[in-house]
Protein backbone atom coordinates (compact mmCIF):
# COMPACT_ATOMS: atom_id res chain seq x y z
CA UNK A 1 0.00 0.00 0.00
CA UNK A 2 1.19 3.54 -0.89
CA UNK A 3 0.43 7.22 -0.22
CA UNK A 4 -0.65 10.27 -2.57
CA UNK A 5 -0.39 13.87 -1.02
CA UNK A 6 -1.58 16.55 -2.36
CA UNK A 7 -2.88 19.62 -0.54
CA UNK A 8 -2.26 19.07 3.06
CA UNK A 9 -4.11 15.43 2.71
CA UNK A 10 -3.10 11.71 2.47
CA UNK A 11 -4.62 9.40 0.31
CA UNK A 12 -4.53 5.73 0.15
CA UNK A 13 -3.45 4.18 -2.79
CA UNK A 14 -2.19 0.50 -4.49
CA UNK A 15 0.72 0.24 -6.43
CA UNK A 16 -1.30 0.92 -9.56
CA UNK A 17 -2.13 4.77 -8.46
CA UNK A 18 -5.94 3.33 -7.51
CA UNK A 19 -7.66 5.13 -4.62
CA UNK A 20 -8.30 2.62 -2.14
CA UNK A 21 -11.32 3.52 -0.34
CA UNK A 22 -13.81 4.99 -2.91
CA UNK A 23 -15.11 7.33 -0.12
CA UNK A 24 -12.01 9.01 0.63
CA UNK A 25 -11.99 10.74 -2.64
CA UNK A 26 -12.21 14.45 -3.39
CA UNK A 27 -11.69 16.72 -6.39
CA UNK A 28 -8.59 17.72 -5.12
CA UNK A 29 -7.42 14.15 -5.04
CA UNK A 30 -8.76 14.33 -9.03
CA UNK A 31 -6.28 17.79 -9.42
CA UNK A 32 -3.86 16.47 -7.90
CA UNK A 33 -3.53 13.24 -9.61
CA UNK A 34 -3.99 14.51 -12.91
CA UNK A 35 -0.27 15.40 -13.42
CA UNK A 36 0.55 12.14 -12.74
CA UNK A 37 -1.42 10.83 -15.63
CA UNK A 38 -0.54 13.28 -18.38
CA UNK A 39 -2.89 16.13 -17.50
CA UNK A 40 -0.38 19.05 -16.96
CA UNK A 41 -2.40 21.60 -17.59
CA UNK A 42 -5.15 20.83 -15.30
CA UNK A 43 -9.05 19.34 -15.46
CA UNK A 44 -11.46 20.95 -18.08
CA UNK A 45 -15.30 20.96 -17.81
CA UNK A 46 -15.27 17.64 -20.19
CA UNK A 47 -12.87 16.11 -17.54
CA UNK A 48 -15.14 16.49 -14.73
CA UNK A 49 -18.06 15.87 -16.55
CA UNK A 50 -16.48 12.37 -17.37
CA UNK A 51 -15.38 11.52 -13.40
CA UNK A 52 -18.74 12.70 -12.46
CA UNK A 53 -20.67 10.27 -14.86
CA UNK A 54 -18.67 7.49 -13.66
CA UNK A 55 -18.68 8.56 -9.74
CA UNK A 56 -22.17 8.34 -10.09
CA UNK A 57 -23.21 5.54 -12.19
CA UNK A 58 -21.17 3.55 -9.24
CA UNK A 59 -23.04 5.17 -6.65
CA UNK A 60 -26.55 4.18 -8.24
CA UNK A 61 -25.62 0.83 -9.70
CA UNK A 62 -22.74 -0.57 -7.39
CA UNK A 63 -20.36 -0.83 -10.93
CA UNK A 64 -18.32 1.25 -12.77
CA UNK A 65 -19.71 2.11 -16.43
CA UNK A 66 -17.95 0.79 -19.34
CA UNK A 67 -15.96 2.67 -21.51
CA UNK A 68 -18.71 2.74 -24.42
CA UNK A 69 -21.52 3.56 -21.86
CA UNK A 70 -18.71 6.21 -20.61
CA UNK A 71 -18.30 7.82 -24.26
CA UNK A 72 -22.13 7.43 -24.71
CA UNK A 73 -23.53 9.60 -22.61
CA UNK A 74 -20.64 12.07 -22.99
CA UNK A 75 -20.92 12.28 -26.89
CA UNK A 76 -16.88 11.19 -26.93
CA UNK A 77 -15.64 9.30 -29.34
CA UNK A 78 -12.65 7.38 -28.36
CA UNK A 79 -10.05 9.27 -29.61
CA UNK A 80 -11.43 12.55 -28.06
CA UNK A 81 -11.15 10.29 -24.98
CA UNK A 82 -7.69 9.75 -25.25
CA UNK A 83 -7.23 13.23 -25.59
CA UNK A 84 -8.65 13.70 -22.64
CA UNK A 85 -7.15 10.58 -20.75
CA UNK A 86 -4.24 9.71 -22.44
CA UNK A 87 -3.27 6.96 -19.94
CA UNK A 88 -6.53 4.73 -20.90
CA UNK A 89 -9.78 4.75 -19.39
CA UNK A 90 -9.38 2.65 -16.31
CA UNK A 91 -5.91 3.91 -15.23
CA UNK A 92 -7.01 7.38 -16.17
CA UNK A 93 -10.00 8.64 -15.94
CA UNK A 94 -11.48 5.50 -13.51
CA UNK A 95 -8.42 6.08 -11.75
CA UNK A 96 -9.38 10.33 -11.37
CA UNK A 97 -12.69 9.01 -10.35
CA UNK A 98 -11.25 6.73 -6.88
CA UNK A 99 -12.62 3.67 -8.90
CA UNK A 100 -10.32 0.76 -9.08
CA UNK A 101 -10.16 -2.00 -11.76
CA UNK A 102 -11.96 -4.06 -9.05
CA UNK A 103 -15.52 -2.50 -9.59
CA UNK A 104 -14.84 -2.58 -13.43
CA UNK A 105 -14.10 -6.32 -14.04
CA UNK A 106 -17.42 -8.58 -13.51
CA UNK A 107 -18.86 -6.51 -11.05
CA UNK A 108 -16.26 -7.27 -7.99
CA UNK A 109 -15.13 -4.79 -5.64
CA UNK A 110 -13.03 -7.45 -3.76
CA UNK A 111 -10.17 -8.18 -6.18
CA UNK A 112 -6.76 -7.04 -4.89
CA UNK A 113 -3.90 -5.52 -6.49
CA UNK A 114 -3.29 -4.17 -9.32
CA UNK A 115 -5.20 -4.36 -12.86
CA UNK A 116 -1.76 -5.45 -14.79
CA UNK A 117 -2.17 -8.54 -12.10
CA UNK A 118 -5.54 -9.76 -13.36
CA UNK A 119 -4.31 -11.19 -16.59
CA UNK A 120 -0.98 -12.15 -15.38
CA UNK A 121 -2.37 -14.32 -12.42
CA UNK A 122 -5.22 -16.06 -14.61
CA UNK A 123 -1.77 -17.54 -16.56
CA UNK A 124 0.50 -17.73 -13.72
CA UNK A 125 -0.95 -18.77 -11.01
CA UNK A 126 -2.17 -22.25 -10.28
CA UNK A 127 -4.21 -24.12 -6.89
CA UNK A 128 -3.58 -27.60 -5.82
CA UNK A 129 -7.26 -29.13 -5.84
CA UNK A 130 -8.25 -32.54 -4.92
CA UNK A 131 -10.28 -34.85 -7.18
CA UNK A 132 -13.59 -32.99 -6.47
CA UNK A 133 -12.14 -29.95 -7.54
CA UNK A 134 -12.05 -28.68 -3.47
CA UNK A 135 -8.95 -26.69 -2.46
CA UNK A 136 -6.33 -28.91 -0.53
CA UNK A 137 -4.55 -25.92 1.46
CA UNK A 138 -7.23 -23.38 2.72
CA UNK A 139 -4.54 -21.36 3.17
CA UNK A 140 -3.61 -21.18 -1.03
CA UNK A 141 -6.96 -19.26 -1.69
CA UNK A 142 -7.40 -15.99 -2.15
CA UNK A 143 -10.28 -14.16 -4.00
CA UNK A 144 -8.87 -14.66 -7.29
CA UNK A 145 -9.67 -18.32 -6.80
CA UNK A 146 -13.09 -17.47 -5.85
CA UNK A 147 -13.87 -15.48 -8.88
CA UNK A 148 -12.49 -17.85 -11.07
CA UNK A 149 -14.46 -21.14 -9.39
CA UNK A 150 -17.62 -19.07 -9.82
CA UNK A 151 -17.01 -19.49 -13.60
CA UNK A 152 -16.64 -22.71 -13.92
CA UNK A 153 -20.08 -23.13 -11.12
CA UNK A 154 -23.52 -22.35 -11.45
CA UNK A 155 -23.55 -18.81 -10.28
CA UNK A 156 -25.64 -17.04 -11.81
CA UNK A 157 -23.65 -14.67 -14.75
CA UNK A 158 -20.58 -16.20 -13.11
CA UNK A 159 -20.54 -13.05 -10.97
CA UNK A 160 -20.16 -13.08 -7.46
CA UNK A 161 -22.15 -10.41 -5.68
CA UNK A 162 -21.88 -8.65 -2.04
CA UNK A 163 -24.00 -11.42 -1.05
CA UNK A 164 -22.16 -14.12 -2.26
CA UNK A 165 -18.73 -12.83 -0.26
CA UNK A 166 -20.54 -11.74 2.80
CA UNK A 167 -21.04 -15.94 3.01
CA UNK A 168 -17.63 -16.74 1.97
CA UNK A 169 -16.41 -14.45 4.03
CA UNK A 170 -18.35 -15.63 7.12
CA UNK A 171 -17.23 -19.27 6.20
CA UNK A 172 -13.75 -18.10 5.54
CA UNK A 173 -13.84 -16.72 9.27
CA UNK A 174 -15.90 -19.49 11.17
CA UNK A 175 -13.16 -21.76 10.08
CA UNK A 176 -10.26 -19.99 10.81
CA UNK A 177 -11.58 -19.43 14.33
CA UNK A 178 -12.88 -22.90 14.83
CA UNK A 179 -11.16 -24.87 12.30
CA UNK A 180 -13.88 -26.15 11.06
CA UNK A 181 -16.45 -25.95 8.31
CA UNK A 182 -19.66 -24.30 9.56
CA UNK A 183 -22.87 -26.41 9.59
CA UNK A 184 -25.33 -25.39 6.75
CA UNK A 185 -27.89 -24.37 8.97
CA UNK A 186 -25.42 -22.14 11.26
CA UNK A 187 -24.15 -20.33 7.44
CA UNK A 188 -27.54 -19.42 7.16
CA UNK A 189 -28.38 -18.45 10.17
CA UNK A 190 -25.40 -16.67 10.81
CA UNK A 191 -25.91 -14.67 7.60
CA UNK A 192 -29.74 -14.43 8.13
CA UNK A 193 -30.94 -16.44 4.81
CA UNK A 194 -33.32 -18.98 4.11
CA UNK A 195 -32.32 -22.39 2.08
CA UNK A 196 -34.24 -20.78 -0.95
CA UNK A 197 -32.24 -18.05 -1.00
CA UNK A 198 -28.92 -19.93 -0.61
CA UNK A 199 -29.63 -22.44 -3.13
CA UNK A 200 -30.23 -19.07 -5.55
CA UNK A 201 -27.03 -18.07 -4.50
CA UNK A 202 -25.24 -21.54 -4.92
CA UNK A 203 -27.57 -23.60 -6.85
CA UNK A 204 -24.33 -26.30 -6.99
CA UNK A 205 -24.82 -26.81 -3.26
CA UNK A 206 -23.96 -25.46 0.28
CA UNK A 207 -20.39 -27.98 0.14
CA UNK A 208 -19.89 -27.66 -3.68
CA UNK A 209 -20.55 -24.11 -4.57
CA UNK A 210 -20.62 -22.22 -1.17
CA UNK A 211 -17.81 -24.69 0.16
CA UNK A 212 -15.53 -24.82 -2.67
CA UNK A 213 -15.64 -21.45 -3.75
CA UNK A 214 -14.26 -20.36 -0.29
CA UNK A 215 -11.55 -22.56 -0.27
CA UNK A 216 -12.58 -25.23 1.89
CA UNK A 217 -13.73 -28.60 2.35
CA UNK A 218 -15.38 -30.84 4.64
CA UNK A 219 -13.02 -33.90 5.45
Amino acid sequence: MATFTCKNKTFEVDSGGFLVDFNRWDEDFAEGMAPHLRIPHGLTGEHWDVIHFIRDTFKKTGRCPLVYETCRMNGLRRKELKKLFPTGYLRGACILSGITYREGYLGQAHMPTTAEDLNVISVEKTYRVDVRGFLVDPDDWDEYYAVYRAYDMKIPGGKLTEKHWQVIRYLRGSFKENETVPTVYETCEANQIDLEELEKLFPDGYHRGAVKIAGLRVR
